[in-house]
């Protein structure tokens, strides 16, 4: 949906059938998810001290593509500022794309 390169899947050795998937998402950067097929995980649920959310940096052109996109699919999703657009992945992580400079937010510089 995110129109990420899938690089590379290999067999993730800490279980027999799952899968470790590599997605170029821009800017010399990877993201890597597992499969685990027969393992019931259960839904994921936002906890203090875990993930809250995963924001990727993309040009302001593209944002609006992956906007179109995601409206297309009708994938909910929520802007704020003008320039960060917050969904849900299929297991209900939190997703933003954001469309300020890399390294910025709002105006500010973030390194």
């Amino acid at each position: 949906m995110l129109e990420f390169p899938l690089t590379e899947i290999f067999e993730n050795r800490d279980y027999v059938g799952s899968n470790h998937f590599f997605f170029d998402i821009g800017n010399g950067n990877m993201l890597a998810f597992f499969d685990f097929p027969g393992l019931d995980l259960g839904p994921y649920a936002e906890v203090l001290g875990g993930l809250h959310h995963l924001a990727i940096s993309v040009t302001p052109d593209r944002w609006a593509h992956l906007q179109a996109k995601l409206e297309a699919a009708g994938v909910e999703y929520l802007i704020h500022s003008g320039t960060s657009m917050y969904f849900r992945d299929p297991d209900g992580a939190r997703l933003e794309l954001i469309a300020d400079p890399l390294g910025e937010m709002y105006g500010s510089a973030v390194r």
